[in-house]
């Protein structure tokens, strides 16, 4: 009986990460989950395996990476950084420490390297997060040509940063602040879908160069809005709040140990997050995509 193949999942104990190595498992693969914090994996995984394991790995360290894609054969960074708080940066996380990750694999002889970044990724952006997303693919590319971009629309999830929290503060106030005019598009993409999309890429027999994940369905944010407000059973009142107010507002907020908002995302939610159809996407790959509609079903929240 010939081993399972192995890969090793940077991030692996965060949001998307944790699906990923969920997926992985589930197509039989070996798992080796590095993270600062390897005992948070322990419990939050579905049941254990022999398969799988957990180590304490830095990224910012060239020894503790490459001892951890030594022997894998794919990689997979789920790293990154929503607020910048006197420590890392998005420079150093997004890309500094990918092109290491990036570097070390290719020098492993690691077959497969999947690179999680994100839609609007643009090395040129005066935003410091998006540039520092779309340098971080480049950095990538440089070290590991052959490497897969994952790039999904914002996530979602019962234990998300985008529609839990929403659906809290819309069931607190019949009255809520809209980003802008509420006209940004949005494409969500369910977590579980991205991480089992990052599975299928790194087992395909040849993967693309990007793919780009978007749900099922394109939305207004004030469609989203209204969608939760349906939702609860009731219609909250919208008023539209210029972005300078709230690049003010997620300035304070940053200063919080858990930021209910953050300058990155105020400036994300001024450009639409749509896939574009000129990429390779969930279709590419076999997945049907699940939407909104169908989580606020079937989760009691």
């Amino acid at each position: 009986m010939t081993e399972p193949r192995k890969v090793a999942v940077f991030g692996g104990t965060g949001f998307l990460g944790r699906r990923v190595v969920q997926h992985l498992l589930d197509r039989h693969f070996a798992v080796r989950v590095a993270s600062r914090h390897p005992e948070r994996g322990e419990g939050i995984l579905r049941g254990k395996s022999s398969a799988l394991e957990f180590v304490r790995a830095n990224i910012s360290d060239d020894g503790s990476i490459s001892a951890v894609v030594a022997g894998t054969f794919g990689v997979v960074n789920a790293v990154s950084l929503y607020v910048e708080q006197g420590g890392p940066t998005f420079h150093s996380v997004h890309v500094e420490a990918a092109a290491r990750v990036a570097m070390h694999s290719r020098d492993s002889d690691v077959a497969r390297l999947a690179h999680v970044s994100g839609i609007g990724a643009d090395a040129a952006s005066p935003s410091p997060y998006i540039r520092s997303r779309g340098e971080g693919e480049n950095a990538v590319r440089a070290a590991f040509p052959a490497a897969t971009i994952i790039r999904p629309a914002i996530m979602f999830g019962p234990d998300d940063a985008f529609l839990i929290p929403l659906i809290k503060l819309l069931r607190k106030s019949p009255v809520f602040p809209l980003l802008g005019r509420g006209r940004t598009a949005l494409q969500p993409a369910c977590v579980e879908d991205v991480g089992d999309a990052i599975v299928r890429s790194l087992d395909a027999p040849q993967a693309e160069t990007v793919y780009e994940l978007g749900g099922p369905q394109i939305y207004s944010y004030e469609d989203v809005l209204r969608l939760i407000g349906e939702h609860l059973g009731s219609r909250r009142v919208l008023v539209p709040v210029p972005f300078v107010i709230w690049q003010a507002l997620a300035f304070l907020a940053e200063g919080l140990p858990r930021p209910p908002i953050t300058r990155n995302q105020v400036e994300l939610m001024r450009m639409d997050n749509v896939a574009s159809p000129a990429c390779a996407g969930f279709g590419t790959l076999g997945i049907e995509p699940h939407g909104i509609e169908e989580m606020l079903r079937h989760h009691a929240i």
